[in-house]
């Protein structure tokens, strides 16, 4: 008995010390631009059937050929962290190159190896060849080329993008298409803002900013991480102190395993 209770602390403690690496991240990311918040999620382990038998045959109501089962629990596992998709605050940037998407939708970058990601950090660059990157180098799709003699940049609300050249003339360059998921908790983190469709997530719903659910598209503005400072200070305490609980059931038990040893001698 005594060792199953070590070991439903021990897997509390160790439920207790993930939580806490999952809060420490949502707070080392406060100033990561278009961050989503983490949040662990846990399930109670397997339970075990016991037999009790009645203590005596003396009290009244009680059967002595009869007996009661009870279940006893076996502590705590991790079951997956879940990325928490709620809009950031959107912050005036002033600069052309900033795209903020309000609402559902997420940018598309091609990578070095050619696969497709997404992202909602539209902190975009120029680069050398004229094309719209993100700050790793990763093309924005569908790709959109700059030439070195356009003097500015209108992006509209739908993604619309119209340049104007040195002498003033006006053309649209293309369109930016955004994707949405069914699930956008199932989407697989790979870190650098960046996120890849899986199973779970479903595959991705292409279309135009502003209509059909998707998200508008704000130029000049970034979004910020959704991480609530506040409330995640207010879960570490809670973990904190759940961990706290757990290790004094560690020496609670130890404590009883003594008496119990002391008594067997005696």
């Amino acid at each position: 008995m005594s060792t199953r209770a070590l070991r439903s602390a021990a897997s509390g403690m160790y439920a207790q010390q993930l939580n806490i690496e999952t809060i420490s991240n949502n707070i080392a990311n406060i100033n990561t631009t278009a961050f989503k918040q983490n949040k662990a999620e846990f399930q109670d382990l397997m339970y075990q059937e016991e037999t009790v038998n009645p203590l005596s045959s003396s009290t009244p109501g009680i059967d002595e050929t009869s007996n009661s089962k009870i279940q006893v629990g076996n502590g705590v596992k991790p079951s997956s962290t879940e990325k928490i998709f709620t809009q950031g605050d959107i912050t005036q940037t002033n600069n052309q190159m900033d795209l903020a998407i309000q609402g559902e939708g997420f940018f598309q970058v091609r990578k070095s190896d050619g696969t497709i990601s997404y992202t909602r950090d539209g902190s975009f660059k120029i680069n050398a060849n004229g094309n719209i990157v993100t700050a790793n180098g990763y093309t924005l799709e569908p790709g959109i080329t700059i030439s070195s003699d356009i003097s500015s940049i209108t992006i509209a609300k739908d993604g619309t993008v119209e340049a104007t050249d040195i002498k003033g003339n006006n053309s649209v360059l293309g369109n930016i298409e955004i994707a949405r998921f069914m699930n956008n908790g199932g989407l697989t983190a790979l870190g650098d803002n960046l996120y890849n469709e899986s199973s779970a997530s479903g595959r991705p719903m292409l279309g135009t900013p502003g209509t059909q659910g998707f998200g508008e598209v704000n130029q000049g503005y970034l979004e910020s991480s959704n991480v609530d400072i506040v409330n995640e200070m207010v879960a570490m305490i809670a973990a904190q102190r759940a961990y706290e609980i757990n290790s004094k059931t560690v020496q609670t038990v130890e404590a009883m395993m003594t008496m119990a040893n002391n008594l067997k001698r005696s």
